[in-house]
């Protein structure tokens, strides 16, 4: 079976990236124990690595170079921004745990999209969050393997995403 639109693609790989300045080095490794899956076609991984992995069959080994403009971008201080405190309260309480530099907390802008942003600063001001990716501004060295491929289910066809083991669960 080959990688191709609506199969269940399962990755392991080595990711490692480079900032322009210091080389290359690791990010993170994905084991085949525990690998990546994802739909092809759904727009859910890079689209370079997505034309790299069209056609490849399990147990395909594969190499990617990504360079930033094609993978997150530059970075880009507009990312930044100052929330209310207020916002980050509930039932009139402010949350502890939530509000902690590095915490990484998934919202939503005003038109529904996903984002995910990183608390970097607390102060007077409000909660001071970077929204952008921490991959931005680097280029991607992907090497891995190709676990498995099968058809994915028509509901997960429908939802855009994998479901049950290693997927998104409902």
């Amino acid at each position: 079976m080959k990688i191709e639109k609506n199969k269940v693609v399962a990755l392991s790989y080595e990711l490692h990236i480079d900032d322009g300045e210091n080389g290359k080095e690791f990010f993170e490794k994905v084991t085949k124990d525990h690998p990546f899956y994802f739909l092809f076609g759904t727009g859910h991984i890079l689209p370079a690595l997505e034309a790299a992995l069209e056609g490849k069959e399990v147990g395909d080994k594969f190499e990617v170079f990504i360079d930033y403009e094609n993978a997150y971008g530059d970075y880009d201080e507009s990312k930044k921004v100052i929330l209310p405190k207020a916002n980050f309260k509930e039932d009139g309480k402010k949350q502890k745990d939530l509000l902690k530099v590095g915490k990484v907390i998934p919202m939503q802008d005003d038109r529904g999209n996903q984002l995910r942003g990183e608390i970097i600063k607390i102060d007077y001001k409000g909660v001071h969050m970077d929204f952008n990716s921490p991959l931005a501004g680097l280029d991607l060295y992907f090497s891995g393997e190709v676990v498995s491929i099968r058809d994915a289910e028509p509901e997960e066809i429908d939802h855009g995403h994998v479901h049950g083991p290693g997927g998104h669960h409902h």
